[in-house]
């Protein structure tokens, strides 16, 4: 039998979105595609979405807004 599913990815399994009718313990081969809206985020559109409040020399002084001292390399 040859049958596509939707499914979510919960982390430790991929959980079918409509019912199955396979008997429980039926072996199956999965092949796994992910469409264009599930595809994470990427870590600058992340960031920049947190509008996060700070001062703006925030990289450039960091281990100082970090440790509270002035630390060379």
């Amino acid at each position: 039998m040859n049958l596509m599913i939707e499914a979510i990815y919960d982390g430790k399994a991929f959980l079918p979105v409509e019912p199955l009718f396979l008997r429980p313990d039926t072996r199956v081969k999965i092949s796994v595609m992910t469409t264009e809206s599930e595809q994470p985020a990427s870590f600058l559109k992340v960031a920049r979405s947190l509008e996060l409040d700070g001062p703006e020399d925030w990289s450039a002084k960091l281990d100082e807004y970090l440790y509270g001292d002035k630390r060379t390399g």
